[in-house]
């Protein structure tokens, strides 16, 4: 399959099925990420991987952020919850900050973003569903997510890459034609 086909078969997968990734899998999907494009090569860019019993914390860490987020919708808050019990994997990838560097920081959040995006692409030929949060259940921008993790000060979490064996078909969705959003000069 050549590479426009991959990125127009690309989906964002929410629904797993109830079995574990493999840790080659997992390493082949860390691989390709380490492969994104980063300016001057700082590879600036570090995971965390979540499974297991450290997966049920992450869950508690939501249940906390989503009861407080939204008390008086407790469906929203249980329909997150599950979510989260059928998903097998979350990979935390955060961005290294450079302090007094607003511009390469920001770099560094971009090249963050595409080593997801390598990793999305990676999952569809290992036959893995992923899908990258960032709000609710996410936990990007709560402050108990950075502190699970253990990440330095100088960390900024990027998003939280939920991945997993696909339980159903995840059906296409309708792009813009790039015309409409080009313009040539």
């Amino acid at each position: 399959m050549g590479i426009i086909q991959s990125l127009q078969q690309r989906r964002a997968v929410r629904s797993y099925e109830p079995r574990e990734v493999e840790d080659d899998k997992i390493s082949t999907l860390l691989e390709a990420a380490s492969w994104a494009p980063n300016d001057r090569l700082r590879e600036p860019w570090h995971f965390y991987v979540i499974r297991g019993e450290a997966k049920h914390r992450y869950e508690e860490i939501a249940r906390q952020f989503l009861e407080e987020r939204f008390p008086a919708k407790p469906h929203l808050v249980k329909e997150s919850l599950l979510v989260l019990d059928n998903t097998p994997l979350i990979i935390v990838v955060t961005a290294d900050l450079i302090p007094g560097d607003d511009a390469s920081s920001e770099d560094n959040e971009y090249a963050a973003a595409c080593a997801i995006h390598s990793m999305w692409l990676a999952a569809q030929e290992l036959g893995l569903g992923l899908v990258w949060r960032t709000r609710g259940i996410g936990l990007v921008r709560d402050e108990r997510l950075h502190r699970f993790i253990g990440a330095p000060d100088n960390r900024k979490i990027i998003g939280s890459v939920f991945a997993g064996y696909p339980s159903e078909e995840t059906p296409a969705t309708k792009r813009s034609p790039s015309s409409d959003k080009t313009t040539w000069l």
